[in-house]
């Protein structure tokens, strides 16, 4: 069983501080008893998170940094035929113009609605089949478009960017110049689109751009699918540290808890904590009955490992 939780850990001092006060009670049995292994990353600047470069990994995916074939992966995955096209994921989004920068709101606070997504795509799906790209929709917040200048095109993770200056973390990748100029087409073409003003009559945020990510061609699947609980994500891309120490304690108390109780007896389980920086695999491996009595005597801070990812 291999059990990968992204979002484990923050920079930030809030959530620094937040760890340090959390009780997590599971995960200090587990991290005393398993054996710590490589940090998997860079630093917060990389364009693919931890954990999805921990995920890739696992699933034994070849690419740089940010040309992992995440679209293509969940285009399948949403039934579409990906064959040996090169994908990218396009999000719909809201960007937020402020004083300083512009910052990306989380997709999920949208509430788009089919009906709206759907007549948005069709608004801007001739932009891009004017220049060589298909477009297949699949879910109000997931888009797909295929192109050869996807192939290994590096672009950052939309986890990255939420909350963020998008200026950051645009491609500038030679190849990614069309999709800049796309970008601000469908900007304009929004701008005063009927969705949009119903959107604000209702105070709603508008649908004024995309994001694009997970660009490259569809790899196998290769090694065993972690299960991957995302119970963090939300509350930590919010900066909402009381719910993320309330999503951690549960998180302790259901599945790493169910972890610890089935690693040792099931090979190769590990635990795989992601945080902004790095991702790191903690592994059981099989121990003496020495090992195991002194095992209980063992003490470890869950902070001290958290505050290294």
């Amino acid at each position: 069983m291999q059990l990968l939780i992204p979002f484990a850990a923050a920079l930030s001092d809030a959530g620094i501080h937040t760890a340090r006060d959390l009780a997590l009670p599971h995960l200090a049995r587990a991290l005393a008893a398993a054996q710590p292994g490589d940090a998997l990353g860079s630093d917060e600047y990389s364009l693919t998170p931890p954990h999805e470069r921990a995920l890739a990994q696992a699933r034994g995916w070849q690419g740089d940094d940010g040309a992992l074939p995440f679209a293509a992966h969940a285009a399948a995955a949403d039934g579409i035929e990906a064959g040996t096209r090169a994908w990218g994921l396009l999000t719909p989004v809201h960007w937020h113009v402020g004083r300083d920068h512009i910052s990306l709101a989380d997709p999920a606070d949208l509430n788009l609605g089919d009906e709206e997504s759907r007549t948005v795509f069709e608004a801007v799906r001739p932009l891009f089949e004017t220049e060589g790209f298909e477009l297949v929709y699949a879910t109000s917040t997931r888009w797909y478009a295929a192109h050869e200048d996807f192939d290994r095109l590096p672009c950052a993770s939309i986890d990255r960017v939420i909350g963020r200056n998008v200026d950051l973390w645009l491609p500038t990748h030679p190849e990614a110049r069309l999709v800049r100029r796309l970008q601000n087409e469908v900007q304009m073409l929004l701008y005063n689109h009927a969705v949009n003003d119903e959107r604000e009559a209702r105070g709603e945020p508008t649908v004024n751009s995309f994001w694009l990510s997970g660009c490259g061609r569809r790899q196998p699947v290769a090694g065993n699918e972690p299960t991957v609980s995302d119970a963090l994500r939300a509350p930590q891309l919010a900066e909402d540290w009381a719910s993320w120490a309330d999503a951690w304690r549960a998180l302790d108390a259901g599945p790493v808890r169910q972890w610890l109780e089935r690693a040792p007896s099931e090979p190769g389980s590990a635990l795989v904590l992601c945080g902004e920086r790095f991702a790191r695999r903690f592994e059981m491996q099989p121990r003496s009955a020495w090992q195991r009595l002194t095992a209980g005597f063992r003490s470890v801070q869950p902070h001290t490992i958290l505050e290294t990812l």
